[in-house]
């Protein structure tokens, strides 16, 4: 006799109300337990207090018009939840959480937000979807089942906050080993390193854009990975390492360094792109620099929530670069993608034949 399918959840999805709030930081608390009977995308899982709804949690004057957040409603419960950032600049969406509670239909509750995500996806023209995950409960094949397709791996590192920081380094000692602030001069520059330290079919999913390179402060979300949504909560500053011998007119870098000093309750960011040949010890240690230098002036920052820095497979050796430095891996993520544009192949005249 053949087993009975779990019935399909009779409940409903719904946009998420202001008076939903409470509700939905108890049950993003109760995701992140481990618990049989939850499911969340488990970026990072472990290392607590380092949560998803910590690590992403919008205040209400951070809540912006054009993000969005569903949730699922059973006989007056809220039983999931998911909540994505749009850019609106790209056209790009990015989900930040999809949590669900309930031993048998845990999953067709996350199915089902993700479908009434895409619905709205659809309605409002989003180019991409973008999505991380941890490779548990389901996750990786509940986004492919949806249609997302997974194209690269991360390793998240973290610094705890009671290992004291380098001290911040002298211009002059800066520009000894060519490090100096990028601007928005430097998009070419950047886009070519990031062709060089990417693999091509990663490199044109991702579709990075000069005008993107060029788009800095506050705004500025390239490149791109899996704690992207938190540089919305931090001072963004962009610093570039010139070739030595080749690369002092900017046209030809060694590395980028992005550092996020946080504003609210999350970890302060770093993010280094570099090509494969390039010793990134002496940016790393000056973007730690620059952290201990924002967060020692006064004011609202503070360094009370540690470094935290995503790294790609294909970016070694970097991550040893980081453990070098005090990070330690706390996480490994997939990266996904659902792509609703069309490729079509580019027009080109050829030579025609002559009898």
């Amino acid at each position: 006799m053949s087993a009975l399918r779990s019935p399909r959840s009779t409940g409903k999805v719904r946009a998420a109300r202001l008076t939903d709030l409470a509700a939905l930081g108890e049950l993003s608390r109760l995701c992140q337990s481990d618990g049989a009977e939850t499911r969340s995308l488990g970026l990072p899982v472990n290392g607590p207090p380092i949560g998803v709804f910590s690590l992403f949690r919008l205040p209400l004057g951070a809540f912006r018009p054009n993000d969005l957040m569903f949730v699922y409603e059973e006989e007056g419960r809220i039983a999931g939840l998911v909540r994505v950032e749009r850019e609106a600049v790209r056209d790009e969406w990015t989900i930040v959480e999809l949590d669900a509670v309930g031993m048998a239909n845990a999953g067709d509750i996350r199915y089902r937000l993700v479908q009434q995500l895409l619905r709205e996806g659809g309605k409002r023209a989003a180019a991409r979807f973008h999505v991380a995950c941890a490779d548990a409960d389901g996750n990786v094949e509940l986004l492919m089942q949806a249609g997302f397709m997974r194209y690269g791996e991360e390793h998240v590192l973290f610094r705890a906050a009671d290992t004291s920081l380098p001290d911040p380094w002298s211009d002059e000692r800066a520009a000894g080993c060519r490090i100096r602030p990028t601007t928005g001069l430097d998009a070419l520059a950047l886009a070519r390193l990031y062709a060089s330290a990417t693999p091509a079919p990663v490199a044109r999913l991702e579709a990075i854009r000069l005008a993107d390179w060029e788009r800095q402060g506050p705004h500025w979300r390239v490149p791109r990975s899996s704690l992207t949504p938190i540089l919305r909560f931090a001072d963004v500053e962009g610093f570039a390492q010139t070739t030595d011998g080749g690369g002092n007119d900017g046209t030809q870098l060694d590395g980028f360094l992005q550092v996020g000093v946080a504003k609210e309750d999350q970890p302060h960011y770093l993010k280094i792109v570099a090509r494969s040949e390039a010793d990134v010890t002496d940016l790393l240690a000056f973007g730690l620099g620059v952290i201990h230098a924002r967060t020692t002036k006064g004011g609202a920052h503070r360094h009370d929530h540690g470094v935290i820095a995503p790294v790609r497979t294909y970016e070694s050796p970097i991550d040893r670069r980081l453990e070098e430095a005090g990070f330690e891996s706390i996480a490994s993520v997939n990266l996904l993608m659902k792509e609703t544009l069309i490729r079509v192949a580019e027009p080109a005249l050829v030579p025609a034949g002559v009898r």
